[in-house]
């Protein structure tokens, strides 16, 4: 004995490959998120490198170290940052900035007490 059932609906081409369209449409806006979130933590991972830099390179600089030095520290952890280097009174200032990703620019300051240790 067969049993039939009514309102069975797999056998309908109404909604056949509904699934496979709203996939089609969802698939790109998830990209797009996921592309933003990466590019938005790679531009914060490059921040931090930065000013890390930055404040080494005013330590640097506070103590006596050649502009050179202080340079090459900054741009050793972040190539092809532009660094600018200024007396500030008793502190040494080191400011730079930096490409990130998708057109960003980033820029970090520090300084140090001159002649500290």
């Amino acid at each position: 004995m067969t049993s039939t059932r009514r309102g069975d609906d797999r056998g309908s081409s109404d909604d056949r490959g509904s699934v496979v369209a709203e996939f089609a449409v969802a698939l790109p806006a998830v990209v797009l998120v996921l592309a933003v979130g990466v590019g938005a933590l790679a531009a914060g991972a490059r921040q931090v490198r930065l000013q890390d830099a930055v404040a080494d390179a005013a330590r640097l600089s506070a103590r006596g170290e050649s502009d050179g030095r202080a340079r090459q520290a900054v741009t050793s952890a972040v190539p092809g940052a532009a660094v600018q280097i200024a007396a500030r009174g008793d502190l040494v200032c080191v400011a730079a900035s930096a490409d990130a990703v998708l057109g960003l620019r980033v820029t970090a300051e520090g300084c140090a007490l001159a002649g500290g240790l």
